[in-house]
């Protein structure tokens, strides 16, 4: 398994094969965690929880890491959680009932949402700014600004082609004015000189290029007009509704997890490398470096004030205007319930200076 192979996956048309079962479905969202009551588990517990991961498991997922060997998804509640690595948006396992929650993006969610009638709502994310980029080389592409996109090879996957228009839009491009070449997740294209810019992630394929020696160019999407938040916590409408108590107890879990992320991203590193990710041959030193950079997208200072995962409002608007830039309608309010990350705060004030 290759480190080039990034997140890209994510941005999948939000299911177009699921839209009738996301209408047909009460939305579901299976495991056992899904027939609990709305009280605080009791001498039984939550039972186990499937949670689905966007990506294969590296260092992107070092806080369910830590929070699953540390044991604070037991003290939680729940026998076991477990962690089934992607490519996915999370969308089908959950309005299909085989995942309880998923790790996934506002696009997908919002897509699903507003396009295809899904009944899912983002609790929360752990990036506060997405971590995608078009990576170009400083000797070649060198694309520095979105009007440098203009008469230059993008390498875009199927996956992020939804996204890559969006960025477009935001910046008045015209897709004619450049040339889509489809690719895979491996930047070997851009290395080769195959295409001129490619959609990358900031934490994972920009990284392992300029760990070949190369000097690169990133244009990142979320400084240039979609500054959309990122791994989102997504649930089903009726988790919400009939497992309260559940997902709270889970918030509280990951964010004792991704606290102990933070605090050692070598321990991160070596969490994905020697024991969750083992079977994927992960480099040391690239796993190290993706587990310090994504610590800059997970801290903010709506964070340090207000704890983990927190949207504030003004993250949820610029949210909803990427998706606008990506020609999707939808409200705030259709996309984001914050509420039970806000209850787990106030009955659990010390989490905030916890994960400070």
């Amino acid at each position: 398994m290759t480190f080039f192979a990034s997140s890209r996956r994510r941005f999948a048309a939000a299911g177009a094969g699921i839209a009738v079962a996301a209408l047909a479905l009460t939305a579901c969202a299976g495991g056992s965690g899904s027939e609990t009551s709305e009280s605080p588990a009791g001498e039984e517990g939550y039972g186990d929880l499937t949670l689905q991961l966007s990506w294969i498991l590296n260092e992107e997922f070092a806080g369910e890491y830590f929070a699953d060997s540390n044991g604070y998804f037991d003290e939680a509640g729940f026998s076991s959680v477990n962690l089934v690595p992607g490519p996915s948006t999370g969308v089908a396992e959950l309005v299909s009932g085989t995942a309880d929650i998923a790790l996934s993006d506002s696009v997908s969610i919002g897509s699903a949402v507003a396009n295809e009638g899904a009944p899912l709502k983002i609790i929360g994310a752990t990036f506060q700014s997405n971590p995608f980029t078009i990576l170009s080389l400083a000797d070649g592409g060198d694309i520095a600004t979105p009007e440098d996109l203009i008469g230059k090879r993008i390498g875009v996957q199927d996956s992020n082609t939804t996204l890559f228009n969006a960025l477009l839009a935001a910046n008045d491009i015209d897709p004619s004015e450049l040339t889509i070449v489809p690719v895979q997740y491996d930047p070997a294209p851009l290395v080769n000189g195959e295409v001129d810019g490619f959609v990358a992630y900031l934490t994972n394929e920009a990284i392992s290029v300029e760990m070949e020696g190369l000097d690169t160019t990133n244009l990142a999407f979320a400084e240039n007009g979609l500054p959309f938040v990122a791994e989102t916590f997504t649930v089903t409408d009726e988790q919400i509704a009939n497992n309260r108590e559940m997902l709270k107890a889970f918030l509280v879990a990951e964010i004792k997890g991704w606290t102990d992320a933070l605090a050692d991203p070598q321990a991160a590193a070596d969490l994905a490398i020697e024991t969750y990710g083992a079977d994927l041959d992960l480099d040391p030193a690239k796993t190290l470096a993706g587990a310090e950079a994504q610590n800059l997208l997970i801290v903010s200072d709506e964070t340090e004030a207000n704890g983990l995962f927190t949207i504030s409002e003004e993250l949820q608007a610029m949210t909803i205007a990427s998706l606008a830039g990506a020609g999707v309608e939808i409200e705030a309010g259709d996309l984001f319930d914050l509420s039970l990350l806000a209850e787990v705060y106030e009955e659990n004030p010390d989490l905030i200076a916890y994960a400070g």
